[in-house]
C-alpha cells in the first residue's frame, strides 16, 4: 500500500527512443548498468534526444508490427477454397482535418451539410464507374462476336477443308504462345508470381481441358448443338460456382435476366423434328455417340466455369497476357492428348484459303479470350458468360449468309430472348437509374452519419 502510494505521487517522465525507452522517478535512484552489460539511455542534450519519436508514433508503430496483429489480420475475412478475399483494409478515406481530434467528425457533418460537394463526388465517381464500365462491355460484346465468327470459321474448316476440330485447337494454342512477349516486355514471371502459380496452373489446365472437351464434341454431335450446350452450361455453374467458392452471388434483377437467357438457349436446343425422327430406337450406335457428345459439351461447361472463378479469384496477381500465355501452353500439351486418345487423323492445311481461315480463327479465338478476361476483373463470372451467349444468335446470322442452312422457330424465338436478355444487361449496368443520384446520396449520407468510417 505504501508502495502504491509512493508510485502514484511521483513524477514520473517518459522519454521514447528509436532503441529504448526511459522511465525515471524522482524518487528513485537512475539506473546504472551491470557491470560487462552495455546499455546506453539518451540523456538530455546528447544526440538525437530531441528527435525521438511522440508516444502516439510508438504506439502506432507497435500496432502495425505487433505479432498479434499479422496473426489475427488473415481472419477477418472467411476463408474459401481460392484463399482468403482481397479486401484491403488499409486503404481507408481519410478527411482532411483527421489530424484533429474533431477533425473527422467536423468533416463529415461540413460533407454531409454541403449538398453540391456531395452531390460533386458521387458525379466524379459515377463518370469513371460508367467509363470503366463501358469499355467492359465494348470489349464483352466484341468477344461475343468473334465467338461467333469462330463457330462458323470451325465449321468452314471441317466442312470444306477437313480439318479437325481438335487439330484447329492445337494449332491455334501454338500460335498464341507468341503471347509470350506481353509477360516479358511488364516483367511479369511466366507462371505466375510466388505463392499463385498452383492455382494459375489449375486454370490453365481447366481452361484447355475445356477447350478440348467443346472441340471433340463437334466430332458428335452438330457445332450448333454443342456450342449452345457448352455456354448454357457454362453460365449456370459459374454463378452456382462463384457462390460456393468465392461468396459472389448475383443480384436479383441480374439473376432473372440471366434465367432468361439460360431459357432462349434451352428453346434453341430443342431438336428439329428431323433430329427427333433421324435416330430409330434400333439403332444404339447412333445414340450413344450423340449422348457421349452432349456428355462432353457439357463437361467443357463445367471446365469452363471452374476456370472463369479461378481466374476471378487471381484478377489482381495475374495479368491478360500471362493468363493467356498460360492457356496456350497448357493447351498445346493437352490438346495431342485429346488427339491420341480420340484417334482423330492429322490433316494439315493445303491452300492459301484454308491457312487464312486457320489463322482468322486464332484471331478470333485470341480476341475473345482477351475480352473475357479483362471483363474478369469487373464482373461477375457468371455476367461475363451469360453475354456470351449472343454468340448463339450471331452464328446463326453468319450460318445465312454463309450456309443455305434456314433456323427453326424456336431457335428464332430463343435467339431473340438471349438478345433481349443481353440487351437489358447491357442497359441496367450502363444507363443511369431514375432517382439513381438521388438513392446514392441518401447512402452516402447514410455511411456519414454511421460510427463505424
Amino acid at each position: 500500500m505504501e508502495s502504491t502510494h509512493l508510485l502514484s505521487s511521483s513524477k514520473k517522465r517518459v522519454k521514447i527512443h528509436p532503441h529504448t525507452v526511459t522511465a525515471k522517478y524522482t524518487k528513485h535512484t537512475p539506473y546504472s548498468p551491470q557491470p560487462g552489460v552495455h546499455t546506453h539511455f539518451p540523456q538530455p542534450g546528447d544526440e538525437g534526444y530531441d528527435d525521438a519519436p511522440s508516444f502516439e508514433d510508438f504506439g502506432s508503430f507497435l500496432e502495425e508490427t505487433s505479432d498479434k496483429k499479422q496473426l489475427t489480420e488473415g481472419k477477418k475475412w472467411p476463408l474459401t477454397l481460392f484463399g482468403a478475399k482481397d479486401k484491403d483494409t488499409n486503404k481507408k478515406p481519410q478527411a482532411a482535418g483527421a489530424g484533429d481530434g474533431g477533425g473527422g467528425e467536423g468533416g463529415a457533418k461540413a460533407a454531409k451539410g454541403s449538398g453540391k460537394g456531395v452531390g460533386e463526388q458521387l458525379a466524379s465517381f459515377g463518370e469513371a464507374s460508367v467509363s470503366a464500365s463501358r469499355l467492359t462491355w465494348v470489349g464483352l460484346l466484341g468477344a461475343a462476336l468473334a465467338h461467333g465468327c469462330l463457330i462458323v470459321l470451325t465449321r468452314l474448316a471441317s466442312e470444306r477443308f477437313s480439318l479437325g476440330p481438335l487439330f484447329l485447337l492445337l494449332v491455334r494454342s501454338i500460335v498464341q504462345l507468341l503471347s509470350v512477349v506481353v509477360p516479358l516486355h511488364r516483367g511479369e514471371n511466366l507462371f505466375g508470381p510466388p505463392g499463385y502459380r498452383l492455382r494459375l496452373l489449375c486454370y490453365g489446365v481447366a481452361y484447355a481441358l475445356s477447350l478440348c472437351c467443346a472441340y471433340a464434341s463437334l466430332t458428335f454431335v452438330s457445332p450448333g448443338n454443342a456450342t449452345t450446350t457448352w455456354r448454357l452450361a457454362t453460365t449456370a455453374l459459374s454463378a452456382t460456382l462463384a457462390f460456393l467458392l468465392l461468396e459472389e452471388r448475383l443480384g436479383l434483377a441480374d439473376g432473372i435476366t440471366v434465367a432468361a437467357g439460360l431459357c432462349g438457349l434451352g428453346l434453341v436446343l430443342l431438336p428439329t423434328p428431323d433430329e427427333s425422327n433421324s435416330d430409330s430406337p434400333t439403332d444404339p450406335v447412333a445414340f450413344w455417340r450423340r449422348a457421349f457428345g452432349w456428355s462432353l459439351s457439357a463437361l467443357a461447361g463445367l471446365w469452363m466455369a471452374l476456370a472463369l472463378v479461378g481466374y476471378r479469384s487471381l484478377k489482381e496477381r495475374v495479368g491478360v497476357g500471362t493468363a493467356l500465355f498460360t492457356v496456350s501452353w497448357t493447351g498445346c500439351l493437352l490438346a495431342p492428348a485429346s488427339l491420341a486418345l480420340l484417334q482423330e487423323g492429322w490433316s494439315w492445311p493445303s491452300s492459301a484459303p484454308a491457312w487464312g481461315l486457320v489463322l482468322g480463327l486464332v484471331a478470333c479465338s485470341a480476341a475473345a479470350f482477351l475480352g473475357m478476361t479483362h471483363a474478369l476483373s469487373r464482373l461477375h463470372p457468371a455476367l461475363v458468360s451469360a453475354s456470351q451467349s449472343l454468340e448463339v444468335p450471331v452464328a446463326m446470322l453468319l450460318h445465312l449468309a454463309v450456309l443455305p442452312l434456314a433456323p427453326t422457330a424456336p431457335e428464332v424465338v430463343g435467339s431473340v430472348m438471349v438478345i433481349l436478355s443481353v440487351g437489358w444487361l447491357v442497359a441496367t449496368k450502363l444507363l443511369p437509374a431514375r432517382g439513381g443520384g438521388r438513392r446514392q446520396r441518401e447512402e452516402y449520407e447514410e455511411i456519414l452519419d454511421s460510427p463505424i468510417k
